[in-house]
């Protein structure tokens, strides 16, 4: 059964494609623009906008009312930029290509605060911090979200891995570091850093390490191509997977439930892999069990609901909510008209990103930006913007 105790936070999105593009695919920034964002004026209406939402688009950003979908401000920002919550109320950090900047999403502007480096990738949160994985240099920057207030740049922990690679890294409340392992080559596994930077642990038993999700109890899991590798209790167990090739790069958690949700290809040859199967992670037992929805889906359909729902945007355009103990397809939301995940990982595609109760879809197709109650499946609103959008996120808590 689903469990009734709401989430103490909301993990985001994960962010991969299981294709040779992968090694860049989640945090990787081609585009060679470094110009600065225009400058605008903020009106007072839209000062007064909450909770946040900002979408991407081709050549900038839009900055919502979380609760109206209302457009408060565009930013123009060439190139092709990403989205993510930077763990508080007010900020989101965006991958740029000259590296992750802190965007101050309620007054609508850039910070000061700013992490320079190549192919800026995935951001974490957890258990109160945030962790920056910069690809191009290895760099790893933990830092507490509250310390964005005032604009100012953040202090905190930094660790630079043995080699640059396409990894990601998540800190434990205990003060623990777990970060992957790999080249730009080849990624083999993760280590663990006690709060002093020392290593603790260490497995190189999951071949093209991609991707994390935290579930209850502070378990760690990170995608592998032959299953899941879990961190748990100061040690590494691995969760295997059928077959010799069974990629799992792409995962989902939450505070409220021991298992995770991860998405599932067979296929090492494919251009791109569409399926339709997803994975269930239990985390107390180390096995996972495996769900055909019917539908395929993409790297950004995965999130989990406020008691630990997985849920799942289909190419059908259903928003599935699924028990995550059963495996059962709990409610069927129609969200967006069917679409066919692009060949380029970059193009537009439907975007699911949940806070708290409210599940945001976007249908870049369309123009249009939707919002969904996730207890009764009711749609709250909708908008057509000037332009279809891309990457989708949002703070995490309202004001």
């Amino acid at each position: 059964m689903i469990r009734s105790t709401r989430a103490r936070a909301l993990t985001g999105t994960a962010l991969a494609l299981a294709t040779a593009m992968a090694l860049t695919a989640c945090g990787g920034n081609d585009a060679s623009s470094d110009a600065e964002p225009k400058k605008q004026t903020k009106s007072s209406e839209a000062a007064a906008f909450k909770n946040p939402i900002v979408a991407s688009y081709d050549g900038g950003l839009y900055v919502l009312d979380g609760e109206t979908l209302k457009l408060a401000r565009t930013i123009e920002l060439p190139g092709f930029n990403r989205v993510n919550p930077a763990g508080d109320e007010d900020h989101v950090v965006i991958s740029t290509d000259s590296g992750f900047r802190v965007f101050d999403a309620a007054r609508q502007e850039f910070t000061d605060a700013e992490f320079k480096g190549a192919k800026p990738g995935h951001v974490v949160r957890h258990g109160g911090k945030t962790v920056l994985f910069t690809d191009g240099t290895g760099e790893v920057n933990v830092f507490d979200p509250a310390d964005l207030a005032g604009g100012k740049q953040p202090e905190g922990r930094h660790y630079t891995s043995a080699e640059p690679h396409h990894g990601v890294a998540i800190e434990l409340p205990n003060g623990e570091l777990v970060t992957t392992l790999g080249t730009e080559e080849k990624r083999t596994g993760a280590l663990v850093l006690d709060k002093d930077n020392k290593e603790i642990a260490r497995s190189e038993n999951c071949p093209g390490v991609h991707g994390e999700a935290a579930a209850e109890d502070e378990v760690i899991g990170l995608g592998c191509e032959d299953g899941v590798l879990l961190y748990k209790d100061g040690e590494f167990t691995k969760v295997d997977a059928p077959g010799d090739y069974a990629r799992t790069g792409n995962q989902a958690g939450s505070d409220a439930s021991p298992i995770l949700l991860g998405d599932y290809k067979t296929d090492p040859e494919a251009e791109l892999e569409r399926p339709t199967r997803i994975s269930l992670i239990d985390t107390r037992t180390a096995k996972m069990k495996l769900v055909d929805l019917g539908t395929s889906y993409s790297f950004r359909s995965l999130a989990r609901g406020p008691h630990g729902e997985a849920l799942v945007l289909g190419t059908n355009g259903v928003l599935h909510v699924i028990d995550p103990e059963t495996g059962k397809v709990d409610r069927r939301i129609d969200a967006v008209g069917d679409w066919t995940e692009p060949l380029d990982w970059q193009q537009p595609r439907p975007t699911l990103f949940v806070r708290d109760h409210t599940a945001y879809v976007s249908d870049p197709g369309k123009r249009q930006l939707h919002s969904f109650d996730l207890d009764s499946g009711e749609k709250l609103t909708s908008v057509t913007l000037p332009k279809g959008t891309n990457e989708l996120s949002g703070t995490v808590a309202g004001h």
